[in-house]
């Protein structure tokens, strides 16, 4: 049987500039792997080529998705398959409010058509309630004027209503105070508790979410290569002694 997601001798360039010099991952259903690295390791290369961002160029390599090649695969039809990915900066959009946004995004997840605002408001109440969130959120434009915690906690409730099988968390801990950093943790391990199934791959540069979330495997990013994995006491290592011993 296929993995749920594997990358393969992946090696990715911008503007003819080599980032990635052949990564290799693979995350198992049900896993928590986190991938960590210092500064223009490539950390934010890889996931916005996951993500299908067409500024990187892919030259060598696979990503896979329940054993199918999904390299060439657009934005959009790679997060109707059961992709997603949580942005590092979410974007602000402006007139849109979370609760249409999600309205919209279900359907084409799901593939329902006909699905009214107040079905997609009661599908989200709960969500809310279980994520710490005000139910007026749902009303507010997506990302306008909301703190660091609360554009990290909207990108947590999406991935908790469109159910993917695999979820890439780019830097889902920058910029948050630990008792947002707690609320987000909490919420992550909410989705996986009622989805025991699903893949999350963290990409981070720091120790204290995976404190909370425990991953299965932690893998080491420099200069665009997976230079070492190991068990959760990597990151600890990594957090006592730096990155240097790995350049």
């Amino acid at each position: 049987m296929a993995p749920l997601f594997e990358i393969r001798n992946l090696h990715v360039s911008v503007e003819d500039t080599p980032i990635l010099r052949g990564v290799d991952l693979v995350v198992g259903e049900g896993e928590i792997h986190a991938l960590m690295g210092p500064n223009g390791s490539g950390k934010s290369t890889l996931a916005n080529t996951l993500l299908g961002n067409a500024d990187y160029t892919v030259t060598d390599g696979e990503i896979l998705f329940k054993g199918e090649d999904v390299t060439a695969w657009p934005t959009d039809v790679r997060a109707k398959a059961g992709m997603f990915l949580a942005f590092q900066y979410p974007e602000e959009i402006p007139g849109v409010p979370v609760i249409q946004f999600l309205k919209q995004a279900l359907g084409a997840r799901k593939g329902i058509t006909d699905m009214s605002v107040l079905e997609t408001r009661m599908a989200i109440m709960d969500w809310m309630r279980r994520l710490e969130m005000d139910p007026s959120f749902g009303d507010r434009y997506l990302n306008e004027g909301f703190s660091g915690g609360e554009k990290k906690r909207n990108e947590i409730l999406q991935m908790a209503m469109l159910e993917p099988d695999i979820a890439i968390l780019d830097e889902t801990d920058s910029g948050l105070d630990i008792d947002a950093l707690r609320i987000v943790a909490k919420g992550v391990r909410e989705v996986r508790s009622a989805r025991p199934e699903l893949g999350v791959l963290i990409i981070t540069h720091y120790q204290r979410i995976l404190a909370e979330l425990r991953p299965d495997r932690v893998h080491v990013l420099i200069d665009g290569r997976v230079v070492d994995s190991g068990g959760p006491e990597l990151a600890e290592r990594l957090e006592a002694e730096g990155y240097d011993a790995w350049r």
